[in-house]
């Protein structure tokens, strides 16, 4: 059985960084890759970065394109999501997130297309 855990959120202030962690259990060869979502209160959820497994870069939403990193270590079945710079409006419940759909680990990387998902973890950027 596929799992996925998030590890990695708290409370910082602006300009702050974080390491959001997704460790994954289970995964079969048929799960292309790792996606992170987030939702902030009262706003639909949305992708953030997402990379393939075979790939060492990562796909970014413009909204944290340079200032968010995504990684692999695959000797620990973790994706990592680095975030630099945080904003308030980076405040929000990140998910990670995976796919049996290859193409889904791309520049537009849809929700719909990620079928088993971690429980979350908070991020809140506040002074």
């Amino acid at each position: 059985q596929v799992q996925l855990v998030e590890s990695g959120g708290g409370l910082v202030q602006p300009g702050g960084s974080l390491r959001l962690s997704c460790t994954a259990t289970g995964l079969t060869p048929d799960y292309y890759g790792i996606a992170w979502f987030r939702q902030g209160s009262g706003k639909e959820r949305e992708g953030v970065s997402c990379i393939h497994k075979s790939d060492d870069f990562g796909y970014y939403a413009r909204s944290v394109e340079g200032r968010f990193t995504i990684s692999r270590d695959d000797a620990k079945n973790t994706v990592y999501l680095q975030m630099t710079n945080l904003k308030p409006e980076d405040t929000a419940v990140y998910y990670c997130a995976t796919s049996r759909f290859d193409y889904a680990f791309g520049p537009v990387f849809k929700e719909a297309l990620f079928n088993i998902w971690g429980q979350g973890t908070q991020v809140t950027v506040s002074s």
